[in-house]
């Protein structure tokens, strides 16, 4: 039972967490890439079709984060069944990975979201603002890496590895 629990918390990761990741770290590149709308006559505008790829990338934020939970659902089912619910690097990882999802709640969608408005509105975006929302951004993905790291290398662990 513990091998089934462990693939599906591995698999729930790379398929919930790896979407997140990966559509949240281009959310600002994209951001940066929509026209501003400009006066009628002035050339081009930008419209609703422009912010289409910026719409997709906060949903599948959305979409997946919401997936995510089935990560630490599985994850304590797991450790449970291995016996490991107490171990200094299991508890480290919950916590790093509360810190991200905190993150991602608290900072990230929320930030994709004003953004998103600014440009359905057709208002430009600071570009600090950009830089800002990157950040958070990246330290969501730090977490998230070192939370796999402590679940690969597991220091102090007696299970193995």
């Amino acid at each position: 039972m513990t091998k089934i629990l462990l693939s599906l918390h591995v698999l729930a990761a790379i398929i919930a967490v790896g979407p997140v990741t990966v559509a949240a770290s281009m959310y600002p590149a994209a951001v940066r890439k929509v026209p501003v709308a400009q006066p009628a006559g002035a050339g081009e505008a930008g419209g609703p079709a422009d912010v289409s790829t910026v719409r997709l990338l906060h949903r599948i934020c959305r979409v997946y984060a919401g997936l995510g939970i089935a990560v630490p659902v599985l994850g304590f089912a797991t450790a449970a069944a291995m016996g490991v619910l107490g171990d200094a690097w299991l508890i480290a990882s919950i916590t790093l990975t509360a810190a991200a999802a905190g993150l991602l709640i608290a900072f990230v969608l929320p930030r994709q979201e004003e953004l998103l408005e600014e440009l359905a509105g057709q208002r430009p975006v600071e570009h600090a603002r950009t830089a800002r929302l990157a950040m958070f951004t990246g330290l969501f993905n730090l977490l998230w890496a070192t939370v796999t790291v402590l679940m690969i290398v597991r220091p102090g662990s007696t299970t193995g590895a």
